[in-house]
């Protein structure tokens, strides 16, 4: 009979973060930040339940130093890239929210949509070698578990119309034109 180990457990620390493009909730293991998105913190905790069942959630008071660096860094590094100081993140990243598709399509996104420049589903789709998944791309992007950090606001509609986005459209256009402006 197969002898069946459960996984270590994982501690996540969570906070939310008030930035130019609204509220972001942050998670961090001691290694990496898990999540950066527009979520409320319930929806973020059960998001991260659902696909980490042993993760070990830590009150947004008591992270581990690790944790701490990681969300510090996280925050530091938001602040400047919405204050036009930054235009790339240099942070320790963890997709394990992520499906091996949306994986795939939000880690081709800084090589494929550099800072400054937006690209469609379409392009995005044929630069992943994955030419008619336009519409999976745009639902790769919708589950972006790292949202800004992994830039799908570059995205836009066939006809350049805007498309959607977590955090709204006033969100998206706030981070297009301030990658345009820089």
């Amino acid at each position: 009979m197969p002898v069946t180990k459960t996984p270590p457990a994982v501690s996540v620390a969570t906070l939310t973060h008030a930035t130019p493009v609204g509220r972001l909730t942050l998670a961090a293991t001691a290694d990496a930040l898990l999540y950066c998105a527009y979520d409320a913190l319930d929806a973020a905790a059960a998001r991260i339940a659902r696909i980490l069942p042993a993760a070990d959630p830590v009150a947004q008071t008591n992270p581990s130093p690790g944790q701490q660096a990681v969300l510090d860094s996280a925050r530091s590094q938001l602040d400047a890239y919405l204050a036009g100081r930054r235009r790339a993140f240099q942070l320790p990243f963890d997709l394990r929210l992520a499906s091996a598709f949306t994986r795939l399509t939000v880690t081709a996104l800084d090589t494929a949509v550099p800072y400054g420049t937006t690209s469609t589903y379409g392009e995005l789709a044929r630069a992943i070698g994955r030419p008619r998944a336009a519409r999976a791309v745009g639902s790769a992007l919708g589950a972006n578990p790292l949202c800004v950090i992994l830039p799908c606001h570059r995205i836009v509609g066939a006809s350049s119309r805007a498309g959607g986005y977590a955090g709204g459209p006033d969100a998206k256009a706030f981070l297009l034109g301030l990658e345009r402006a820089g």
